[in-house]
C-alpha cells in the first residue's frame, strides 16, 4: 500500500525516470528514436524540476526540446556528401537493400562495365558518422562551459530561491556542451556525461528526487557502455590514405 501510494505521488517523475532510460538505450545503439523520446522526457522533466526548484536543470529542459529536433535532423542529413575516385566506396539502394562494391570493380550483377581508371565518383551517403573532437572545437566549447557556468551560477545565486546554484548551474552547463556534440555524434561526449551522471546523482539524492538519482546512477554505468559501443563504429581511414 505504501508503495503504490509513492507510485501515485510520484508516477510523472517515475515515468520521467523510465524514458530516460530508454532514451539512453537508444543513444547507445546511435537509433534515431532517441529524438523523440528525448523530447518526451524533456517535457516531464520541465515539470518535476520546476517542483524540485532546480530552475537551470528546468531551463535545460527546454535547451533539450530544441537540439533534439535540430540533432534529429543532423544526424539523418547532417553528413558530407563526399565523391570518391577508385578506393571510395559507394552506397546504392535497390529494392529495399543496400548493395556496396569498390569503384572500379565490375558489377557483375547489373552488368555494369568496370570503372577502372574512369575516375569517376559516387556519392556517398549524407548519415552523420561518429567522430572525434578536434582541438580548434575543444577549446570553443571549453569557453562556452566556463561563460554558461559562471552566468548561470550568479543568476541563480542573486535572483531564485536555488539551494544548490553552483552544483545546479554545472549539471546544466555541462550538459548543453554534452548535448550538442551527442547531435554532432562526437565521442568525447560520453566523458561529460560520465561526470554530469556522477555529480547529478549527489545533488538529487539531497533533494530527496530519489527515482531520478537511481535514473542517474543507470546512467553512470550506461556511459561506459555507451562510450565502449560508440568505439566500434568510429570510421577507419581509407588504406594507402
Amino acid at each position: 500500500m505504501i508503495v503504490m501510494d509513492w507510485i501515485s505521488d510520484n508516477y510523472i517523475e517515475l515515468f520521467g525516470a523510465i524514458t530516460g532510460i530508454i532514451y539512453v538505450f537508444l543513444e547507445i545503439r546511435q537509433n534515431l528514436l532517441l529524438w523523440p523520446v528525448g523530447i518526451m522526457t524533456s517535457a516531464v522533466y520541465i515539470w518535476v524540476f520546476l517542483t524540485g526548484k532546480l530552475y537551470a536543470d528546468m531551463g535545460l529542459q527546454g535547451y533539450y526540446l530544441i537540439i533534439s529536433v535540430i540533432g534529429w535532423y543532423w544526424w539523418v542529413r547532417g553528413g558530407r556528401q563526399k565523391a570518391e575516385g577508385r578506393r571510395g566506396e559507394y552506397e546504392r539502394g535497390r529494392e529495399g537493400e543496400l548493395e556496396k562494391r569498390r569503384v572500379g570493380e565490375p558489377d557483375v550483377q547489373n552488368g555494369l562495365p568496370s570503372l577502372e581508371g574512369a575516375g569517376v565518383g559516387f556519392i556517398k551517403s549524407t548519415y552523420l558518422e561518429v567522430s572525434r573532437i578536434k582541438l580548434k572545437i575543444l577549446v570553443i566549447l571549453t569557453v562556452i562551459f566556463v561563460v554558461l557556468h559562471v552566468s548561470m551560477w550568479l543568476i541563480l545565486d542573486n535572483l531564485t530561491d536555488s539551494p544548490v546554484p553552483g552544483w545546479d548551474s554545472f549539471i546544466s552547463s555541462l550538459s548543453i556542451i554534452a548535448t550538442w556534440m551527442l547531435a554532432r555524434k562526437i565521442i568525447e561526449h560520453w566523458y561529460l556525461w560520465m561526470l554530469v551522471n556522477a555529480v547529478a546523482m549527489a545533488l538529487f539524492l539531497s533533494r530527496e528526487l530519489y527515482p531520478t538519482a537511481i535514473l542517474y546512477a543507470v546512467y553512470f554505468i550506461m556511459s561506459f557502455i555507451g562510450l565502449k559501443e560508440w568505439r566500434k563504429t568510429l570510421p577507419h581511414p581509407p588504406v594507402g590514405s
